[in-house]
């Protein structure tokens, strides 16, 4: 089993946080995610589940999800992080 841990940082755009940090392992599982600045809580809650799914499993349950009137969210924007990491392989 390969035990490497890959490390992903993103500038999320419209939303509150301004960093979101992930760790991916090598069976494509979050292992460690967390976000600078937004809402505590709720960022806190969304990357406490995140963590043990694999990057597909939250990316279908994230995207698109919407914070007010906003186009976007922090959970969202994980999503769209998530996504850019398997578009680069």
């Amino acid at each position: 089993m390969d035990s490497t841990i890959k490390t992903y940082e993103y500038i999320p755009q419209g939303v509150c946080s301004k960093l979101i940090h992930v760790e991916i392992n090598a069976d494509n599982v979050i292992e460690e995610a967390y976000f600078v600045a937004g809402c505590s809580g709720n960022t806190q809650g969304v990357c406490s589940l995140a963590k043990g799914m694999t990057v597909e499993d939250v990316m279908a349950r994230l995207k698109g999800i919407r914070c007010g009137n906003k186009s976007t969210s922090c959970p969202d924007q994980l999503a769209r992080m998530l996504e850019q990491i398997c578009a680069k392989g």
